[in-house]
């Protein structure tokens, strides 16, 4: 932990600094808390910024963040995530290194390098990073890197493994939109239309957005149903009329 130091008041002349310092107030667990507190609020910040694009203010507060708790395994992949997002991958890739260091088979950290490596198209890298971080038992959170590896695997144009991994996802986590909705994509696109409507629909029920509506559209306009095609395409309309999926729709250009 972060020891803070109290500065000592020097009553007298400067040069008795040296030997007359007040005495320092031992450091309690609230004094604790509210430096954690600080560094979580930097870090939540950081991470902000970093969706919203703007790198060097979400940089300037994960350096603030790191003031406080230099060694948080958190604001030390932040830091590297921004650095990634930069285009700065050498020195993103060197502070990953060092979190593995100090926290060996991290399983976040392992996973934000897997998906490092898939960003810049080195597949075997980043599959194997990924199946590294889904090793580790004490891994909170696998659904999210069989997504990851799934949605890496697509792009790589492993249908067959990507279909694998994100119904592994989906098994562990089946009320995930993201899940759901990357599976209804997938599913449209290899033709399985009856499974793709099944996701599309669950997606639809809790979390829809512009995007599934029209994936739902999409897929009930394969299969030949006019009215449901309809029927989202109204729902699309109606809750999101400025889309540019409501425009597709308007345009009648499902493909």
């Amino acid at each position: 932990m972060l020891r803070v130091l109290l500065a000592a008041s020097c009553l007298t002349v400067l040069a008795a600094c040296a030997q007359q310092q007040a005495p320092r107030e031992p450091r309690t667990e609230v004094d604790a808390n509210e430096v954690e507190r600080r560094a979580a609020m930097r870090i939540e910040l950081a991470g902000g910024y970093l969706a919203r694009g703007q790198y060097n203010v979400a940089l300037d507060e994960v350096k603030q963040a790191l003031a406080l708790r230099p060694d948080t395994r958190e604001g030390l992949n932040l830091r590297a995530l921004i650095l990634a997002a930069m285009g700065e991958t050498g020195a993103a890739e060197e502070g990953f290194r060092r979190i593995l260091i100090l926290y060996p088979n991290d399983p976040d950290t392992l996973h934000n390098m897997a998906w490092m490596a898939c960003q810049q198209r080195q597949w075997e890298q980043a599959f194997s990073r990924f199946d590294e971080a889904l090793k580790q038992t004490s891994y909170r959170a696998p659904a999210r890197s069989w997504l990851a590896k799934g949605v890496c695997e697509l792009r790589a144009e492993r249908l067959e493994a990507g279909e694998r991994s994100l119904m592994r996802a989906f098994e562990l986590d089946p009320g995930n939109p993201n899940i759901n909705f990357t599976l209804a994509d997938l599913l449209l696109r290899t033709n399985q239309l009856e499974r793709a409507r099944f996701y599309a629909a669950r997606v639809n029920a809790s979390a829809a957005n512009a995007q599934s509506l029209w994936l739902a559209a999409r897929i009930e306009q394969r299969l030949g149903n006019r009215p449901g095609t309809a029927e989202w395409g109204q729902r699309l309309l109606r809750e999101y009329p400025q889309a540019a999926e409501a425009q597709l729709y308007r345009d009648g250009r499902f493909e």
